[in-house]
């Protein structure tokens, strides 16, 4: 029986986060969703009335160790536990590393990494005392391969495939499981919360960032994978017995990777290159 575990979900104020609180709770987890602004989760709340479901919405800032504290001593004193942690939280930006401030680039890796870092650490002693637990790390394609004009965000996807691939190792003898999601792009509202720098007219870059948006969001509107399939995705992960570290989603991801491993570095650039910056797509 699955309906004691105890879920935490970052990010749920929209998209994947958003999904995936709602899919555990359909299937019985106590769960809690987090989001900055509770004011954002007006339209789950009325879900959870509807519904009735075992899912909690709570202020989170995974920027924020108070924040994280408070949420954390809130999930154990009405649950007693945490069994499984999914670090969802964080955006995207685009921009050529030029133009984009260390500042900038800072912010994106307070978010989309040490926001999980600061998760895992205040998580894990629970989880080790518990002799279990289970933390999913939404990563990306792009934590695989680069892309241009998207350095601050790849990198720091690369950092959390490293830093998920290193603590499974160390996490594994107290019963602990760590699992990366690697979606293609979803169609959430990535592009609506999308940061993008150097697009102005005056940029050497502009004509190089006006393909690679076009692309974007051409890409965006074709067959992509939903935000349903990702949380589906997660729940089978977690349910699994010996899940496996990486899950792929999206014929997007699958081909890109598949090509990423089959040419060498030269070859897999200029099909990048030309998929991107010359209307031919990433298929092959």
């Amino acid at each position: 029986m699955k309906d004691n575990k105890t879920v935490l979900v970052t990010g749920c104020s929209s998209g994947i986060g958003y999904a995936t609180c709602l899919l555990f709770a359909r299937n019985n987890f106590t769960t809690y969703a987090s989001v900055r602004d509770l004011s954002k989760a007006k339209k789950i709340q009325e879900i959870i009335n509807r519904e009735k479901l075992p899912l909690k919405v709570i202020r989170l800032n995974v920027n924020d160790n108070e924040s994280i504290k408070i949420a954390i001593q809130k999930i154990i004193s009405d649950s007693g536990k945490i069994d499984i942690l999914i670090n969802n939280a964080g955006y995207g930006m685009f921009g050529p590393i030029e133009e984009i401030s260390l500042e900038d680039i800072k912010e994106q890796f307070e978010t989309n990494f040490f926001g999980i870092i600061r998760l895992i650490k205040a998580i894990v002693p629970i989880m080790r005392k518990q002799r279990s637990g289970t933390i999913v790390n939404i990563s990306s394609m792009v934590g695989r391969f680069g892309v241009p004009l998207n350095a601050a965000y790849v990198s720091s996807k690369f950092a959390l495939e490293g830093l998920s691939e290193s603590i499974s190792f160390e996490l594994e003898e107290f019963g602990i499981k760590v699992i990366l999601i690697e979606p293609g792009v979803v169609q959430t509202d990535f592009l609506h919360n999308l940061k993008i720098k150097g697009n102005d007219a005056k940029s050497p870059y502009y004509k190089l960032m006006d393909l690679r948006i076009a692309f974007l969001k051409a890409t965006i509107n074709s067959n992509v994978s939903s935000s349903d399939q990702v949380a589906n995705t997660i729940l089978h992960a977690v349910n699994s017995k010996d899940p496996a570290l990486r899950y792929v989603i999206g014929n997007d991801a699958t081909n890109s990777i598949h090509v990423r491993k089959k040419l060498p570095d030269r070859e897999f650039m200029k099909w990048i290159r030309e998929g991107i910056f010359h209307g031919k797509g990433l298929t092959r």
